[in-house]
């Protein structure tokens, strides 16, 4: 009788996983299926299999599809909409997260879950820290905060991933709005005082998928040892403003697309419903130390995006 390695043994395991990834209608969701596949068998679902903003309704779906692992992408991300929308932001931000860590919980599942910088009101000089009291200046940001407060409470194993300035090849996001109005129009003005790191859907599916991996075959300990809050984004940092001419620095070359002129403004120069933090640069000295892993640069990140973008264009 041959003898079963722990590699194999681990492999096995993953490959009679079940894996359900809500969301797959955004831009990170659809990454995270696709980043999923061959991780065992792998469930995608979006508004239009579940209504996350009826319990009783995610309830029976999680039941019925009986998962090890759930990754929720899902979210309500109109920043602004979300000042009127209070209870619709809170039903899909906050309840259906509380929904699917009660679910996981009581099945011995993994629950992945995102959420944002927003959740601090961006007075800090330094990149947020994971124990950095949490002062959210808008709804949408309150929302995301209550979603990371009750999978917190109902415990189990989970994990929660703070992300900034999402965007990939795919979905709504700033470099596909900032191409579109580069064709549209001569000048753009871009908020310059507003700072953050960019980070890829790629970089953060890729990063997740790693985790989970080690998770899974206990790499990393006990769910003690690992379960918990992480940041994870993109290094470096930039404003709005820098984003937007390094995008269009890329595009001119890759894609074809006219630069722009882009101008300087402030923030109190484009008022919006919803406040935004000043400063959104998040550490993730945790998420190394406990991991061994980092995203790369928001650079490099944007130039990977550009590239996928560039080769979509050429077929």
């Amino acid at each position: 009788m041959n003898e079963i390695t722990s590699e194999e043994a681990t492999q096995s395991q993953q490959n009679t996983l079940r894996t359900l990834v809500l969301g797959t209608g955004g831009q990170l969701g659809r990454e995270l299926y696709r980043v999923f596949k061959g991780f065992g068998s792998v469930i995608g679902a979006d508004r239009s299999i579940v209504d996350l903003t009826q319990p009783e309704q995610l309830r029976a779906y999680v039941r019925r599809v009986q998962p090890d692992v759930i990754l929720n992408a899902a979210a309500y991300t109109a920043v602004d909409r979300a000042e009127t929308e209070k209870q619709l932001a809170r039903a899909v931000n906050a309840e259906a997260p509380r929904i699917l860590a009660e679910e996981a919980r009581s099945r011995n599942a993994l629950l992945v879950h995102y959420s944002t910088d927003y959740v601090f009101d961006g007075t800090k000089r330094e990149p947020w820290v994971e124990t950095d009291p949490a002062k959210p200046l808008n709804a949408y940001a309150a929302s995301k905060l209550a979603g990371e407060q009750a999978i917190q409470n109902a415990g189990g194993e989970f994990l929660i991933f703070r992300t900034s300035w999402l965007y990939g090849p795919f979905g709504h996001n700033f470099l596909l709005t900032m191409l579109r109005m580069a064709r549209e129009r001569d000048k753009l003005s871009i908020v310059d005082d507003q700072v953050g790191a960019p980070t890829t859907t790629l970089g953060l599916a890729r990063a997740t998928q790693m985790i989970v991996g080690g998770v899974l075959s206990g790499r990393f300990g006990d769910a003690q040892d690992w379960a918990g809050l992480y940041h994870m984004s993109c290094g470096g940092e930039t404003s709005w403003f820098g984003f937007a001419d390094a995008i269009f620095a890329l595009a001119a070359s890759h894609l074809g697309i006219k630069r722009p002129q882009l101008i300087r403004i402030a923030t109190k120069d484009y008022p919006t419903p919803a406040a935004r933090p000043r400063n959104s640069v998040l550490s993730n000295d945790k998420l190394g130390d406990r991991f061994g892993l980092q995203l790369c640069s928001w650079e490099s990140g944007l130039d990977e995006v550009i590239e996928i973008l560039g080769n979509e264009a050429a077929q």
